[in-house]
């Protein structure tokens, strides 16, 4: 749970802090409600602005975040946030990446615990393949790649602050294809001597690779956006499932916090979502507000449920959302 920080004002939470709670879509809104059930019983105390986006608010208005939404976020702390659908429709204008742009969110920090493994994921979260600069047409299509030496610099940086006092840093890269990698590698490769850590950098196929076959090599990853998503979902499967895994979106002020599977709309409303990817996103953002010992109760009360065999089907398990969020809080309340 540690693995996101403080936030950077250093603040001790209290009720004045306002967190923007966005359901979303899908099985947004169940793992949610068991978040913040889990949040309760931890004692949280901050006020809740519960916002209506995604797609089911674009499909019935046209408009899946308005101007107005994201002023309100603006006005909040930080944002607990369930999933997203995203229709094919060239007019859809992502929350995601929106609200990833308009608060700055520009790491993407994703902890990996389960199946004897402890590794963190440290993705750079506004610009390379997702920086938005696109052309579409019927016989050629263009995506603009764009990695600057200050985007370069300060995932480089919050790397190495996940990365002091762990074992090592690996810069991930394809530099020997992707020629903006360069720029990426040579910034991680300075700033990582600066702070004199031990760095070691790897093509991302020979990472894709080791996360399969030698997966305890790793310990704290930095790479771009593109690939920083795609090996984050391997390692979800190589520790399990994507339902266990939670992400902190973080800005220089602000900060997202969101489990990393999508809105499932095959199993929304089903009642057998995995809830601990949100109930983990929780105690992430408890972590960021300055509760590290409230963060550490929820993570070991989660990992106490999985081990006494709490288990949904994504996990190969017959429990429901609530029996999983039941099982939490049984551990929450044994804890001495």
């Amino acid at each position: 749970t540690g693995a996101v920080g403080q936030g950077e004002q250093g603040w001790k939470m209290s009720g004045s802090k306002r967190v923007a709670v966005i359901p979303g879509d899908g099985i947004g809104p169940e793992v949610v409600r068991s978040a913040l059930e889990v949040l309760d019983a931890a004692g949280a105390d901050f006020e809740r602005i519960f916002l209506d986006i995604g797609c089911g608010r674009w499909q019935r208005t046209g408009q899946a975040m308005s101007d107005e939404d994201l002023a309100a976020v603006k006005e909040c702390d930080c944002i607990l946030f369930g999933a997203i659908s995203t229709p094919p429709d060239p007019n859809y204008r992502s929350v995601l990446l929106r609200l990833r742009k308009g608060l700055d969110l520009y790491a993407n920090i994703r902890p990996f615990r389960g199946s004897g493994l402890d590794f963190i994921i440290v993705r750079e979260n506004t610009e390379g393949l997702y920086s938005g600069l696109e052309e579409v047409g019927v016989e050629e299509s263009r995506t603009l790649r764009v990695v600057t030496r200050r985007g370069s610099e300060r995932i480089a940086e919050k790397a190495c602050d996940l990365a002091t006092g762990r074992r090592r840093l690996t810069i991930v890269h394809k530099s020997n294809v992707l020629r903006s990698d360069r720029l990426f590698l040579e910034v991680c490769r300075s700033v990582a001597a600066r702070r004199a850590l031990d760095c070691e950098d790897m093509l991302v196929d020979a990472a894709a690779y080791n996360l399969v076959v030698n997966p305890d090599r790793f310990d704290v990853l930095v790479t771009t956006n593109l690939f920083g998503d795609i090996l984050s979902d391997e390692a979800a499967g190589v520790i399990g499932s994507l339902g266990l895994c939670a992400s902190a979106n973080v800005g220089p002020a602000k900060a997202l916090f969101e489990p990393i599977h999508g809105s499932a709309p095959d199993i929304a409303g089903k009642g057998i979502a995995n809830p601990v990817g949100a109930i983990r996103s929780g105690a992430m953002m408890m972590q960021w507000l300055g509760e590290p010992q409230m963060a550490e109760r929820i993570e070991k009360a989660v990992e106490a449920a999985l081990a006494g065999g709490a288990r949904t089907p994504d996990l190969g398990g017959q429990c429901r959302t609530e029996d999983i969020t039941q099982a939490v809080l049984r551990e929450m309340g044994g804890q001495n």
